[in-house]
């Protein structure tokens, strides 16, 4: 490719810039600052600005003083649960595997390794593979597994016939369960993923023969077996201390709901039992009365779609009774029954109800698609996220990811040797500082939130199911309860001259320059 004399100057003058950005890099990674500026004399002022962990985040405009009635799940929304409860689920879990399932006494010497997974990972039962998987359908490559060992980039895409995409019916259906692929939603799931992960492990380096149908059922039966008998529960009764959070926080929002006025409702799959005694270790033994309704064992997807099931009355003592229900009562408890007919006897419709939960599938998809109620996603893990965000580590790193982005798009149009050699210089670093910042996250997979660049498959369900998120309940406390919600608008890529990168690109200028500050 032939350069005119103009071209050679742009591309000296771009050059010039790399040199620049690379001097400040470089002296920031050794811990030391070009000539006597600090590193956050590096970032644009309003990158240094924090994120609130404590914070409430749009996905729509919704305004409280329009919400009248409110409804809660309660595992990971009213309760807040400690991470201590996982290990005792593995443990359960993997016992149960070994002594009812039969399974190789050696699984015993596996630990549960909180560090391991996430949450909105897939896993390919006949593949054996858990990977994450991003909004587009792309598996991000470097983040897929078999048993605890990574699996090559090279090998992945041959498995998946020369791509990294995963066809539409292969994928997750509507409540994350697709013919061989799985995707794991709520926060139990981090201790079943560990457990299959585990057990192949063992399997593979024993060279055992195994059918992935089989192990991944018996796996995921022995996780729902600690469920079903109970065991969970009576860990968590035996020690409220140790495994509720913020019990205090979510009796003061609920006590400041009441006060203004809005009516309650809780729906719930756990079983009566324990849900009273949870909610009276936080709230209180009138902890009813704050609630208009009260339904549990709802079997919470199918209570928003099955109309046959009907609501049963649980007497005092939890046993069930035998009239027909013609009205839902305060102080009453309810079991099972169906959503079209809490409709009916509530006249609860529409975007008046705002109703929380933890699993974007079982609690807040049908509610907003079909029912259009407004929703809010409880995700726990937001407040690491952020913290992790807001430190300088990871802020130098994206923008000089986003710098690098930038002068790599531009510098494509060069094709010269000592253009090239640039070029594959910068990809090598720009990958380079991707992997590191994705283990900022988590080692093996990285953020829940996202892939490299694109937002992760668990994002757009998140986007897409939920008016509102945020870490706790407890977030309520810091607004109004009249306060109205305004998603931020975010660029799409024909807006790029909001973007960092581009205003690097398009204006020959580095990320770190006093213009970039009105950028968020």
């Amino acid at each position: 490719m032939r350069v005119e004399s103009g071209s050679a100057q742009e591309r000296g003058i771009l050059l010039e810039s790399l040199s620049t950005l690379l001097e400040k890099t470089t002296a920031s990674h050794e811990g030391r600052a070009p000539g006597n500026r600090e590193l956050t004399d590096l970032l644009p002022p309003e990158v240094c600005s924090l994120l609130n962990p404590a914070a409430i985040y749009a996905n729509n405009e919704i305004s409280l003083r329009d919400v009248e009635v409110y409804g809660f799940d309660y595992d990971y929304t009213l309760a807040q649960y400690a991470d201590a409860l996982h290990p005792e689920i593995f443990s359960a879990a993997r016992d149960i595997l070994i002594e009812h399932y039969k399974y190789p006494e050696g699984i015993r010497k596996y630990d549960y390794n909180p560090s391991f997974a996430i949450r909105g990972l897939h896993y390919d039962i006949q593949k054996s593979l858990l990977m994450k998987i991003d909004a587009f359908h792309y598996v991000q490559l470097g983040t897929a597994y078999r048993g605890l060992q990574p699996v090559p980039d090279e090998e992945v895409i041959e498995l998946y016939g020369g791509t990294q995409h995963i066809p539409l019916y292969q994928m997750s259906g509507f409540y994350g369960k697709g013919p061989s692929i799985k995707q794991f939603m709520d926060i139990f799931s981090l201790p079943e993923m560990a457990l299959l992960s585990c057990v192949v492990d063992y399997f593979l380096g024993h060279s055992l023969e195994f059918d992935q149908a089989h192990l991944y059922k018996d796996v995921t039966d022995a996780i729902r077996d600690v469920h079903v008998k109970g065991l969970m529960y009576q860990w968590i009764e035996q020690d409220m201390e140790k495994y509720i959070l913020r019990g205090d926080e979510t009796f003061a929002v609920l006590s400041r709901l009441v006060a203004h006025g809005k009516q309650l409702f809780l729906i719930t799959n756990s079983p009566f039992s324990f849900v009273d005694k949870g909610m009276r270790h936080m709230v209180g033994p009138d902890w009813r009365q704050l609630f208009d309704v009260v339904i549990v064992q709802a079997d919470k997807p199918s209570f928003f779609t099955d109309r046959r099931k009907p609501f049963r009355k649980l007497d005092e003592k939890g046993s069930l009774q035998w009239d027909r229900i013609t009205r839902l009562e305060k102080g009453k408890i309810y079991r099972q029954g169906n959503l079209f007919d809490f409709l009916r006897l509530t006249e609860w419709r529409g975007p008046r109800v705002l109703y929380f939960g933890d699993h974007l599938y079982s609690d807040l998809a049908d509610l907003m698609l079909r029912h259009g109620w407004r929703t809010g996603a409880i995700i726990p893990e937001l407040e690491r996220e952020i913290r992790i965000i807001n430190t300088e580590q990871y802020m130098h790193s994206l923008t000089w990811q986003q710098a690098l982005t930038g002068l790599l798009e531009r510098m494509q149009t060069y094709q010269d040797a000592e253009s090239r050699q640039v070029l594959a210089a910068w990809m090598k670093e720009r990958q380079e500082l991707r992997c590191i910042t994705k283990a900022l996250f988590n080692a093996q997979f990285g953020s829940i939130f996202r892939t490299f660049h694109n937002p992760t498959y668990f994002s757009r369900r998140l986007v897409r199911f939920s008016d509102l998120y945020m870490a706790s309940l407890s977030c309520l406390l810091n607004y109004r309860v009249d306060f109205t919600f305004y998603p931020r608008r975010t660029p799409l890529q024909h807006e790029a001259p909001l973007w960092m990168d581009q205003l690097c690109t398009g204006c020959m200028k580095t990320p770190f320059l006093g213009d970039m500050a009105h950028i968020r």
